[in-house]
């Protein structure tokens, strides 16, 4: 291991600095505001197509430009934050996204509102990374890394629950505009106090040449990427733009994994990926996000089209995910970690997640929300909630203080590319179930109200099928994590280093990632 990376890893486990829970607040806050940011835009989009006068056929593109922006350049902004120093990149990134959702709440047309949305997604990509390489930096004690986390993965876990209620109070008590205004207050709080309060620990970061091929690589191969699925939602799989973004996405992609193990300082260092556990997790994560974006989307439109519910009811029906994400993250995710080791925290909170997907295949038009969406979403939040907080330590740990940025961008760039795959995959899956459950029961239904009845029928089918893939998909995960995660229980070995013999920790005090 170098000697900065040493002692820019030790010192903080020898006198950790006194303001570090002050800073977890504002980092929290920050990362609070951009995962609401995810959904709650997506309950005001119907008021906002309205006033705006924008087309159904360009709606689309108030989440994707924030999709491509923020999933796009997530690498660049991990680098950026490890070249500047995080706590600079995080402020940055809180002022920009903050002067972005002003413009995107002040939107007098759609060319207004799609140039916001891209600004949003530039400095979120910058800010999502930055926050959390430092929490990697700043809680190196295994006991205090395992509460930080806990708190941080309750939070990215819950937060798009939390959009979806404060979306709907927003959006039907006031203005649709304040779903971008309220952006604001959070941003100018966060940045004040990480100004004042954060000291990050020196020595930590990467002054090397910028890898520009790197960054035109990994961001067009990104773009590419979440571009051919979120096309594959509109347009079809077979859409001859949509493969064209596929295959043009697996060129630039490996072209990159090439280029980075080449060049003499690469945007994406190999070692921090090919490290088994850190692979594991950002695998495993990415197809947990699948599951978790499709069900999110269907579930609110079967509140609120099958059941009838209003947005501020539909956002609170979600809350008992969001007691379950934080119950499983604060409470059992951080209670046990220091107990056991990642991959049995990991692999049965999947599949615990993956038995409260698997009730609510049981959806029909009547059921009851009490008697079945109530434990499903229970039990889909401690799942998620007691996996996702090991997985977010364990994707920083036995990192060097220079690739913790990067590292982190990983975490969030399987996040966004497992929402855009999970959205269109099964999106599609429950539209082809819906038309085939049409076609086979229309012509039995001869009054207007059994047809009705017939397309939401449909619709309850169309998506019970897809959450029977994502019950699959979480299995998956589970196996995932349970076979390729197999670091120790944090702190019980020294770590080890990421497998490239570059930078390898000898008997350093933080948590564990063991081969």
């Amino acid at each position: 291991m170098s000697e900065t990376a040493s002692k820019a890893l030790g010192a903080p486990a020898a006198s950790p600095d006194a303001g570090r829970w002050k800073a977890l607040v504002f980092i929290a806050l920050a990362q609070l505001m951009v995962v609401l940011d995810a959904t709650i835009v997506n309950i005001a989009l119907p008021s906002a197509q309205q006033d705006l006068g924008i087309s159904d056929g360009n709606r689309q593109w108030v989440v994707t430009a924030y999709a491509l922006a923020f999933g796009g350049l997530l690498l660049f902004g991990g680098r950026i934050a490890d070249l500047w120093g995080r706590k600079k990149a995080f402020v940055v990134g809180l002022g920009g996204f903050a002067v972005a959702s002003a413009l995107g709440g002040a939107a007098t047309n759609e060319a207004m509102m799609f140039g916001a949305r891209a600004l949003q997604g530039v400095f979120g990509a910058l800010l999502a990374p930055a926050a959390l390489s430092l929490l990697a930096v700043m809680f190196t004690d295994a006991k205090e890394r395992a509460k930080a986390f806990g708190i941080y993965g309750a939070i990215a876990g819950g937060g798009g629950a939390v959009g979806l209620i404060l979306g709907g109070f927003l959006t039907e008590y006031l203005d649709w505009r304040w779903t971008f205004f309220v952006n604001i207050p959070f941003a100018i709080v966060a940045a004040a106090g990480a100004y004042f309060v954060i000291r990050e620990p020196e020595g930590g970061r990467n002054r090397s040449p910028l890898d520009i091929p790197g960054v035109v690589l990994s961001t067009l191969g990104l773009v590419a990427l979440v571009y051919g699925f979120t096309r594959a939602e509109s347009e079809g799989w077979s859409d001859s733009v949509t493969i064209g973004m596929f295959v043009a996405s697996a060129v630039l992609l490996a072209t990159f994994v090439v280029v980075e193990s080449r060049v003499k300082a690469p945007l994406l260092p190999l070692r921090v990926i090919t490290e088994r556990n850190r692979g594991g997790v950002y695998l495993s994560l990415g197809l947990a996000i699948i599951a978790m974006f499709g069900l999110f989307l269907f579930l609110t439109y079967y509140l609120q089209i099958v059941k009838g519910y209003s947005p501020v009811k539909t956002g609170f029906a979600f809350l008992p995910m969001i007691v379950g994400m934080i119950t499983g993250s604060t409470q059992i995710g951080t209670r046990l970690m220091t107990r056991v080791a990642p991959r049995l925290l990991m692999g049965p909170g999947f599949l615990v997640a993956a038995l409260g997907m698997l009730l609510l295949t049981r959806l029909e038009i009547g059921s009851s929300y009490t008697a079945l969406l109530l434990p499903a979403m229970l039990l889909l939040g401690l799942g998620m909630g007691t996996a996702f907080m090991p997985a977010m330590s364990l994707s920083t740990q036995g990192v060097e203080p220079r690739d913790a940025g990067v590292a982190s961008a990983m975490v969030n760039t399987s996040q966004q590319v497992g929402g855009a795959i999970g959205t269109a995959l099964l999106n599609t899956i429950a539209a082809s179930a819906t038309t085939a459950y049409v076609a086979d029961h229309i012509a039995g239904a001869t009054s207007r109200s059994q047809q009705q009845l017939v397309q939401l029928e449909a619709m309850v089918e169309g998506y019970t099928s897809a959450i029977w893939f994502a019950v699959g998909i979480l299995v998956v995960a589970a196996a995932i994590a349970l076979t390729f995660v197999n670091a120790g229980r944090p702190g019980s070995t020294p770590v080890t280093g990421s497998g490239s013999g570059e930078g390898v920790a000898d008997e350093v005090p933080v948590p564990v990632v063991a081969h």
